[in-house]
């Protein structure tokens, strides 16, 4: 018997039945978590999700609920959690020594305060996943990683919970949550706006936006291949990796031209590639330096 067979497993309330709150109790259930209650402003959505769940109770006011739990997941909108856990605090729903968690990347645990003051053991369980349905039956929590923090005896059934899933915990700093999710957003949502960037100067150089995922996505799939493989530093070509300023002067004299708006995001990133550059042992100290003079003379705010 294995440990997911051989552990007894919380049984679980769900507050927040949107798209995350929705899929975890269903996929919970079927990973052998009993499911206690689903709860949500909507009588329809925490209903659809017991119905998914096979939760015995659903409704709309969470402390009626949450008590009966071992563990509680508070998966409202991040600026519904603190006021949520506060009001269930208040109104006794959590019982001595639950496990209460909310599903927020950007946010620490100690926004559940509340709940730990009611004796319970607090943390954060975020699944770097997009969630765009409800009603798929594949499970999107397969292979993916959970951010975790928060008190040890919350961590203990937050890490389970993950592995249970078909997923990877991944413990972050509760007081630096928020780089947490920065870099995601980073990789993820600033990607596209790069990407978006490029298909912009693409169209100012005559090629068609039609045509433009065509030429990027090797470019592009070839560049994440080399990063995983190398790292960022090691993975970094072009331009500045090979000291070519003539290049770049001429990319920042025609952005000027035909696309001004985008000068100051390419010098600021072209700054932050002097330093991968430099760390990869792209660069000398004066050529890093020389770089770097060239992209504050395009915006004389990233002086130093």
């Amino acid at each position: 018997m294995n440990d997911s067979e051989d552990r007894a497993k919380p049984s679980f309330a769900v507050v927040g039945c949107g798209k995350v709150g929705t899929s975890l109790a269903r996929h919970l259930s079927r990973a052998g978590y009993p499911a206690a209650a689903t709860v949500s402003r909507s009588a329809v959505s925490a209903e659809r999700a017991a119905r998914l769940s096979g939760a015995p109770r659903y409704g709309t006011e969470p402390a009626q609920y949450t008590a009966e739990a071992g563990m509680v997941l508070i998966t409202t909108p991040d600026g519904a959690i603190e006021e949520t856990c506060r009001q269930i605090a208040d109104q006794g729903g959590f019982a001595s020594g639950v496990v209460v968690l909310h599903c927020s990347g950007a946010l620490p645990s100690t926004i559940l305060a509340p709940a730990r003051e009611a004796g319970a053991f607090v943390g954060s369980l975020h699944p770097l996943q997009s969630f765009a349905s409800i009603s798929a039956e594949r499970n999107p929590f397969q292979d993916i990683i959970f951010a975790v923090e928060g008190d040890a005896q919350a961590l203990v059934t937050a890490e389970a919970a993950a592995r249970d899933l078909g997923g990877r915990s991944l413990r972050v700093k509760t007081e630096a949550k928020g780089l947490y999710h920065a870099a995601a957003v980073a990789a993820s949502n600033y990607l596209v706006s790069l990407v978006d960037m490029a298909f912009g100067l693409l169209a100012s150089a005559g090629i068609s936006e039609e045509q433009a995922p065509e030429i990027l996505t090797p470019l592009i799939e070839g560049t994440l291949a080399n990063i995983r493989r190398l790292g960022p530093p090691r993975a970094l070509t072009g331009p500045i990796a090979r000291n070519d300023h003539q290049t770049v002067l001429r990319h920042l004299g025609e952005m000027r031209r035909f696309q001004p708006q985008l000068e100051k995001l390419y010098a600021a990133l072209g700054r932050h590639t002097v330093d991968v550059a430099r760390r990869g042992g792209h660069l000398a100290p004066d050529e890093a330096d020389d770089f770097l003079r060239l992209f504050t003379a395009a915006d004389p705010t990233l002086a130093k």
